[in-house]
């Protein structure tokens, strides 16, 4: 392969995740991802740091790595989805952030019960089937009631890319 066909093919494919970074859904997974990865690491940090140094009892840890690793990933996740997805940095909606955070975890709770209770579906298959039902809907609940409206504290980073906001491009 020659040097200018392998640049061809490196711009290509450049352009090709750029395209794609573009599709707001797509970066909401992307995003979901990582925040999922940061929010086990602090949990696994957690209780490896425990470990090591003995400064919790085991039923103390089970209480307070969860809480201080969900409470980091709420965090986190709220600045890298306001961010990189919704392209806006207004801090005032952690609020609304954390009111869905909080429905779609009762959605959770139900979904898992019901499935369990009256179909015998157990946990881990339960919580398969509803993950991206709910990922779904976490994604329409933080671009309809999260991050929908742009108010004088909001910082958009860049302008949708056209269709992006739900408007046609003509």
């Amino acid at each position: 392969m020659s040097r200018r066909s392998a640049s061809t093919s490196v711009r290509k494919a450049f352009d090709l995740v750029r395209r794609l970074w573009s599709v707001q859904i797509l970066r909401f997974f992307v995003v979901g991802a990582i925040n999922t990865a940061f929010g086990y690491g602090v949990f696994a940090l957690l209780i490896l740091l425990n470990r090591a140094l003995d400064i919790v009892s085991p039923d103390v840890e089970l209480i307070v790595a969860p809480l201080i690793s969900q409470v980091c990933g709420i965090l986190f996740n709220f600045k890298t989805t306001g961010t990189l997805v919704f392209r806006n940095k207004n801090n005032w909606l952690i609020f609304r952030f954390f009111a869905v955070y909080l429905f779609t975890y009762l959605l959770n709770y139900l979904a898992l019960r019901i499935l369990e209770d009256t179909l015998g579906i157990g946990r881990l298959a339960g919580g398969a089937i509803i993950v991206l039902p709910l990922s779904l809907l976490a994604y329409v609940l933080q671009k309809r009631f999260v991050f929908s409206t742009l108010d004088k504290a909001a910082r958009p980073l860049a302008r949708p890319s056209p269709g992006e906001d739900g408007r046609s491009s003509g």
